[in-house]
């Protein structure tokens, strides 16, 4: 089980998400950082554990009111050794293309932002490409021909259960065990109310490969200690 934080980008800082109501985020306060800025954030949720990865939402990109590219490049320059997976609201091949010649990090494809199911199908086989399939309670959010069509997914995919962001509501455990039998050899993420390691554990045992977390980091109830045990360290 391989635990993600989660950085939620929005006008350069770090906002607190909850439920997927993205213009009610505000800058996020946590006992990890002294301030919301990204480099002090990131800081602290790596004070609790040597995470690989982090995942990034570019918020600002995603609701075409701009990006937070030079918040990514900072945090690309000062932790080189990290993967960042990163939705940047990103649906045009050419866009695409340039953003991931950029060296950003990886690209997070949200279904929400696609118009059908042509990018998807272009990157499908780029090992730095993921796929988000995101949900507002039972509604997906994107094409359907999307979501029908699992034989183009790329080998990734982020199961994003949106009202359930911060609501440590537990995660969408259906849902996910629904997508996941409809594919072989692919890894799958949860994303979106993982409450504790209690949750991490009950994934893990279902075969889902890892979990985007956020509030339980910040809340202290996630443990460095619990993720090492997840983790097989």
């Amino acid at each position: 089980m391989e635990v993600i934080p989660v950085i939620d980008l929005k006008d350069g800082v770090v906002v607190h998400a909850r439920m997927g109501m993205r213009s009610e985020y505000a800058p996020i306060k946590t006992p990890l950082s002294p301030t919301s800025r990204p480099k002090d954030v990131a800081q602290g949720l790596l004070s609790i554990f040597p995470f690989k990865k982090f995942y990034v939402a570019d918020l600002d990109a995603i609701e075409h009111k701009g990006d937070n590219n030079a918040a990514l490049g900072l945090l690309s320059a000062e932790y080189p050794g990290l993967a960042f997976w990163v939705d940047a609201g990103i649906a045009d091949v050419y866009d695409a293309e340039r953003w991931l010649e950029a060296g950003l990090g990886h690209l997070v494809l949200g279904s929400e932002t696609q118009r059908d199911s042509e990018l998807i199908h272009h990157l499908c086989r780029n090992e730095r490409t993921i796929l988000s399939l995101d949900f507002r309670g039972d509604q997906f959010l994107g094409p359907v021909s999307l979501l029908n069509d699992a034989n183009t997914w790329p080998a990734k995919i982020i199961v994003m259960a949106l009202a359930r962001v911060g609501s440590a509501s537990g995660p969408d455990m259906s849902r996910l065990t629904t997508i996941k039998s409809r594919i072989v050899g692919h890894q799958v993420y949860a994303a979106g109310g993982v409450r504790d390691a209690n949750d991490l554990a009950l994934l893990g045992q279902t075969g889902i490969a890892g979990a985007l977390v956020a509030t339980s980091l910040h809340n202290g109830e996630l443990t460095g200690a619990q993720i090492a045990r997840l983790s097989g360290l």
